[in-house]
């Protein structure tokens, strides 16, 4: 008695980096056959159609899949055709399915592919996922992602970073600071006007500009966090750095005073604001930056607050010994900056009041 034909199930990608969502479409492509096939793009095939090198050599990973349970067959793909670079291994082996995800952009060629050998082209429909989702891209940019990143100060030109606010020829100031923070650690409080939501970002490997237009706020904070150093940008849909100095000239003349009080930028988007005192401050800010002038800077923070002001924020206390402030990010609460005319009086006053905290400009090259 002859024995039963194996139901060969076919699939075929990148894998370029294995993660549990792989593991799980394996076993459920397995599910419809009694042999599964595994077909993954070669170095050559990648980088002929994607421009990019695999994360780990061929053999590699042809060694890793072949030892995974649900797996009875790995081919390297060696083909030039874009989205079935395993024809001439699919001609071969003739397998009675070849499965693909909803997703799947190939469908036309690889259904004419199917029927060139009496094989059943099958859409996997997506289930539950057994564990949080994830991509190649995101675990790519994870582990790029920095285990540290300093928070921000703005200094003027606040809000025109906002797309439907920006100005043409108008200029946003501000500068990363330390202490840095990372996933573990946070020497701030939250909510607090820092960019803080855009360095968590950039620490969890996310697209940390994308992350704040989303919320219908500005590119300054992850831009200049991203960035790092003493920044001048030009107002616009997206960042465009203008200049860049390392912020030495601010070494110890700068702190931060907790209001008490936590603040919502997005919140605050729509209210009323004189944009033309933002954009002035903005200009005479960025002399500033572009001299290493701390009276001039000092001129465009105190036209900022002016700015805060006019909209209705609280009058900050004044500070012995500060030249300057303002608060930080949209105001109204959050952490507001103050500026010393140097570093002795600054350590001083916050020798002499409580709720501050020094920081210092940041700049990786």
């Amino acid at each position: 008695m002859p024995e039963p034909k194996l139901k060969k199930v076919f699939v075929s990608g990148c894998y370029d980096i294995l993660h549990a969502g792989h593991l799980q479409f394996f076993e459920e492509a397995r599910a419809l056959g009694d042999y599964l096939i595994v077909s993954f793009a070669s170095a050559e095939v990648l980088w002929h159609h994607k421009r990019r090198k695999p994360s780990i050599p061929d053999d590699h990973k042809h060694a890793l899949l072949s030892g995974m349970r649900m797996i009875d067959e790995v081919i390297i793909s060696q083909g030039q055709k874009e989205g079935v670079d395993f024809e001439e291994d699919f001609l071969r082996i003739k397998p009675d399915f070849l499965i693909v995800t909803e997703d799947d952009k190939y469908g036309d060629i690889k259904r004419e592919l199917c029927a060139r050998v009496g094989a059943e082209y099958t859409l996997l429909p997506k289930t539950p996922p057994r564990f949080d989702p994830v991509s190649t891209s995101s675990i790519v940019r994870w582990v790029q992602a920095p285990t540290e990143a300093p928070l921000r100060v703005d200094f003027a030109g606040g809000w025109l970073d906002v797309p439907r606010f920006s100005r043409e020829s108008e200029y946003i100031v501000n500068c990363a600071i330390s202490p840095l923070v990372s996933l573990r650690e946070w020497a701030y409080e939250k909510q607090a006007g820092l960019g803080g939501s855009g360095a968590w970002a950039l620490l969890n490997g996310r697209e940390s500009i994308e992350s704040e237009l989303e919320l219908g706020v500005g590119w300054q904070d992850p831009a200049v966090i991203r960035e790092t150093g003493l920044c001048v940008w030009r107002s616009g849909d997206r960042p465009v750095l203008d200049f860049k100095r390392n912020g030495d000239f601010l070494n110890g003349l700068m702190a931060l005073f907790w209001t008490g009080k936590p603040h919502d930028t997005p919140g605050l988007a729509e209210t009323k604001r004189n944009f033309d005192k933002i954009a002035e401050a903005a200009r005479h800010a960025r002399e500033a930056v572009l001299t290493a002038d701390c009276a001039q800077l000092a001129q465009a923070i105190t036209l900022s607050y002016e700015a805060q002001l006019d909209e209705g924020m609280d009058v900050l206390p004044e500070i012995p010994g500060a030249t300057a402030r303002k608060y930080c990010g949209g105001g109204h609460g959050g952490y507001a900056l103050y500026l010393f005319a140097d570093q002795e009086t600054r350590d001083q006053s916050i020798a002499a009041n409580t709720g501050f905290l020094p920081i210092e400009p940041v700049c990786k090259v």
